[in-house]
């Protein structure tokens, strides 16, 4: 994997580049959606890659072994064939699944024992065992295992957790380099960086993790629920504890306006589940606003549902038909409204990448947010 770095903003740490795997390149700053299952909910890979325009997408390592299992991706030739997807993957270690499983998992020193959701059998997830699941699923980025602790956590816990996190890294290092890829292509692993909201302990851990000179580095623990201004100020944090020439990833962020702000902070990766997840329950993001589509005022607007972004599903759809395919409880709603939302993600990250290369990205920002931000 290469990573080079086109242009630093003169006045923020934004920075547009271009990661370079054996599935394709990936420019940046990007987001990628949420395929979980081995699926991003209510679209096909061509929509994926024709109307969304995702660069790559993620998987996770927690799903996919419960579901449809090891053994089958391996006879597949791991996920990307699998899937018939055949632009990079990047896949979360499942730690933070097991962190959500508060009443059914143990954490110690050896690793995690949890309960499976599906049927309740319990499992072991190790750093050593889930290097072997991540390559035999065959994700082009993997990510180490890590504890995510919940907000809030006492300094003592934070403190324990991260360097527990530090250890099972070590261990996911050992286990890294004394395997090989399944399938044929390279891949690589990502640490990531925890220690809960407390300075020092973001500043020890990037210093740990910088020191194990990894392809690139991803911060973890945040948008748990800390405050928003707590969340940049960490993210900022972070940022300038990490290496320059390695691609900065941070996990499970966030609204259009704090990808935003994380851009201008150095961020370069993003993943959450918001567009999908919000596009189904009606909430759609636009170029001129966020839309409650369920809302009556939309019953007879004829017009496109995103004027402001040029694809086909938001142009040749109106807001009227959208609403009234979600009322009507019709499938065809949520796929365009998963699609819409996609679509605005990467659309947003392209223009901030242009607008970076230019030279005007604060402006062009502080001009989108406020305009991206209002209800509609």
């Amino acid at each position: 994997m290469n990573f080079q770095i086109e242009r630093v903003s003169d006045k923020s740490g934004a920075r547009a580049g271009k990661i370079s795997t054996d599935h394709g390149e990936i420019p940046t700053p990007i987001f990628m959606p949420v395929g979980t299952a081995g699926s991003v909910k209510a679209l096909t890979q061509e929509q994926l890659e024709q109307d969304v325009k995702a660069k790559i997408i993620l998987g996770n390592t927690y799903h996919l072994y419960l579901r449809p299992g090891i053994e089958v991706l391996e006879n597949a030739g791991g996920l990307h064939r699998f899937m018939n997807w055949k632009r990079p993957i990047l896949t979360d270690s499942g730690g933070y699944q097991v962190f959500s499983l508060a009443g059914t998992r143990k954490i110690h020193e050896d690793g995690v024992t949890f309960q499976s959701h599906i049927d309740g059998s319990r499992h072991l997830f190790t750093p050593e065992k889930v290097m072997d699941i991540q390559r035999s699923i065959g994700a082009d980025i993997i990510m180490a295992f890590d504890e995510c602790p919940p907000f809030p956590s006492e300094h003592a816990y934070a403190q324990e957790s991260m360097r527990l996190t530090h250890r099972w890294l070590n261990r996911c290092i050992r286990r890294f380099d004394e395997t090989q890829g399944l399938y044929g292509y390279r891949q690589h692993l990502f640490p990531i960086v925890q220690g809960g909201t407390y300075k020092d302990l973001r500043i020890e851990s990037c210093q740990y993790i910088a020191s194990k000179e990894a392809m690139g580095n991803a911060i973890g623990g945040l948008s748990v629920g800390e405050p928003e201004a707590m969340m940049y100020e960490l993210c900022g944090l972070c940022c300038d504890n990490l290496p320059v020439a390695r691609p900065r990833y941070l996990m499970g962020v966030g609204t259009p306006w704090n990808i935003l702000e994380c851009i201008s902070l150095g961020v370069d990766m993003f993943d959450c589940v918001m567009p999908t997840r919000n596009g189904r329950n009606a909430m759609l993001f636009t170029s001129k606003g966020v839309i409650n589509i369920d809302n009556k005022k939309w019953e007879k607007d004829f017009s496109p549902i995103d004027d402001g972004i040029s694809f086909n599903m938001s142009q040749n759809y109106s807001k009227a038909y959208l609403r009234h395919l979600v009322k009507s409880k019709e499938i065809l709603g949520l796929t365009i409204a998963s699609i819409q939302n996609l679509a605005f993600y990467l659309w947003l990250v392209g223009e901030a990448r242009t607008h970076i290369l230019q030279g005007d990205f604060e402006s062009w920002k502080n001009e989108i947010v406020a305009r991206i931000r209002t209800r509609l």
